[in-house]
């Protein structure tokens, strides 16, 4: 093979991809009008995630992150529970 359909094969995957995210995007701007897109924490997990953010929410900011919050059943449990 030459070197420029073994490029065109690897470059492919990614610019459908891309061409994917950009009609996907596109529909939903259509439908939904302008997003605010940022980082959301979900406190069940201690993870975080990029979504869309409504206008009277706030984005998760990493700074004021206090990981004392974080509600993990099996963190908080004593050394004296046993597990059932």
């Amino acid at each position: 093979m030459e070197a420029q359909v073994i490029a065109i094969i690897i470059v492919l995957p990614f610019a459908l991809a891309f061409i994917y995210a950009g009609v996907h995007e596109y529909m939903r701007f259509k439908s939904d009008g302008r997003a605010n897109y940022g980082l959301v924490y979900n406190e069940e997990t201690g993870t975080t995630h990029i979504t869309g953010i409504p206008e009277d929410e706030e984005a998760f900011d990493p700074d004021e992150f206090d990981p004392n919050n974080y509600r993990d059943l099996e963190l908080r449990r004593g050394p004296d529970e046993e597990k059932s």
